[in-house]
């Protein structure tokens, strides 16, 4: 009989404070020892045992051995029923190490939060990730995928993980994140140096290549004279971010883009804003666009399977053909200052969370997927991340 435990694996530590913590609370009320193995120091609620390891975000990295055989200790060392695991690396190592633990029952359920290899993604991804996510899929109890293009994928090519299923992402908190009152949201514009009539455009992400924050840019810089209200608003960090700030100034927008860095306050952002960009080459399924959505705003994003997911063209905003500055400006322009466009397309957005990817929801579904095998395989599940 094993033990009522159950281990949470990720790269970074700050996965789980970021989508997890509500099926950490959930297994807590179930009466199971939550463990989480990461790298990262961050002390997180509804831990009961948190184990540091060496894991790195890149399969090139050394340290990544030493990862390895830090999980297969942790996981030889606990009776897991489950293993729940995220992330590509932690993906990997927590699979390759459980590999005895699931011969004695215990479960590895694994989320792909959106492949590597996908539509449109390089070649080198697809020699690189296929081989091994294929590979990894005949120890797998149970595989996530968070969007339709990747289910669809694993079953046509006939993955062999015990089940195949699709969960719509790890959940949106509509507590947090939602509309508010136009006299709130010009409380909060106040707040932050903004006034009523300034058109807000928010993006938040890492300043990478794979983001494409150049695309907001470009576009911006096609509307400045048009729409001099206008504002594009930018949270986030990374190694783009000083080239994307030569850029801006540059196209000579620089006094109309705010770079704001790290935020915390992602959530009042969104509600002071009139409007969601998303500019990122491939998705998963994109969190950020499901926290706007939430707070009642519109989207424009570039074509991608993740924004495909949620972004359907007239109901809730438009997907833009990949990198058309121009068509990116003309729909800008389109929704700018038209209070019934913004309010019909901003209230669809709304709904679509509240009915399908709200942390509740959510919630509900992986509940079942966990239950089924605490019931049917004497309480054992393992997730993995």
């Amino acid at each position: 009989m094993m033990d009522k435990k159950v281990l949470f694996c990720a790269t970074k530590d700050y996965h789980f404070e970021a989508f997890h913590l509500p099926y950490f609370k959930w297994f807590n009320e179930q009466g199971y020892e939550v463990h989480t193995a990461a790298n990262g120091d961050l002390k997180l609620p509804f831990v009961d045992q948190k184990h540091i390891i060496s894991i790195q975000r890149s399969p090139f990295k050394k340290e990544n051995i030493k990862a390895y055989k830090e999980l297969e200790y942790i996981i030889e060392t606990n009776n897991f029923q489950i293993v729940h695991c995220h992330t590509p690396m932690g993906g990997v190592l927590a699979r390759l190490a459980g590999r005895k633990a699931r011969k004695n029952g215990t479960k590895v359920i694994y989320t792909a939060h959106g492949f590597h290899f996908c539509k449109g993604a390089p070649l080198l991804n697809w020699f690189l990730y296929y081989p091994i996510e294929k590979l990894l899929a005949k120890i797998t109890d149970c595989l996530i995928t968070i969007n339709e293009e990747d289910f669809q994928l694993a079953k046509k090519r006939k993955f062999k993980a015990q089940k195949i299923t699709h969960v719509h992402g790890v959940g949106v908190d509509t507590e947090r994140y939602h509309s508010v009152s136009s006299f709130n949201k010009s409380v909060l514009r106040s707040e932050k140096g903004y006034s009523d009539g300034d058109f807000l455009m928010f993006y938040a992400a890492e300043f990478n290549k794979n983001k494409n924050q150049q695309l907001l840019l470009h576009s911006f810089s096609l509307i400045k004279n048009e729409i001099p209200t206008a504002r594009l608003i930018l949270a986030g960090e990374g190694p783009l971010l000083e080239d994307c700030k030569k850029l801006a100034t540059a196209l000579g927008i620089r006094n109309k883009v705010d770079f704001l860095g790290f935020r915390k306050d992602i959530d009042v952002l969104l509600k002071m804003s009139d409007l969601a960009v998303a500019s990122s080459l491939r998705e998963g399924l994109p969190v950020n666009i499901m926290e706007a959505m939430a707070c009642g705003l519109p989207v424009i994003a570039n074509d991608n399977r993740g924004h495909r997911e949620l972004v359907t063209n007239n109901q809730n905003g438009w997907l833009i053909r990949k990198n058309d500055e121009k068509g990116f400006s003309e729909k800008i322009t389109k929704v700018a200052g038209n209070d019934e466009i913004l309010k019909k397309f901003g209230v669809s957005s709304q709904k679509i969370i509240e009915h399908t990817y709200s942390t509740k929801k959510i919630l509900d579904v992986k509940s079942e997927i966990y239950k089924s095998y605490m019931e049917n395989k004497e309480d054992r599940v393992w997730a993995v991340h």
